[in-house]
């Protein structure tokens, strides 16, 4: 009687814990993500950019900026970039 109490009050704890750390585990997976997403876009910026005369640098600080704001990110660093040059 006293295992099955135990095993019940740790499956509880288990939901619980998964509860409360699922939504901040999921958020950290999506920036990750999305941060992927931003060295992959720097990287196709890098790659065709010379062709049609834009630039930006490969860094994390880019890649962050466009992995949480996506392509406006991404517009928004060029934009700034046009700026600081002309």
């Amino acid at each position: 009687m006293l295992k099955a109490v135990i095993i019940i009050a740790a499956v509880i704890f288990a939901v619980i814990l998964v509860a409360v750390f699922a939504s901040p585990i999921k958020l950290l997976f999506k920036f990750l993500f999305n941060t992927c997403l931003g060295f992959l876009m720097l990287w196709l910026i890098g790659k065709i950019g010379p062709l049609i005369g834009i630039s930006l640098g490969f860094n994390l600080l880019n890649a962050v900026v466009i992995g949480i704001l996506g392509l406006p990110g991404t517009a928004l660093l060029l934009v700034l970039r046009w700026l600081c040059l002309t």
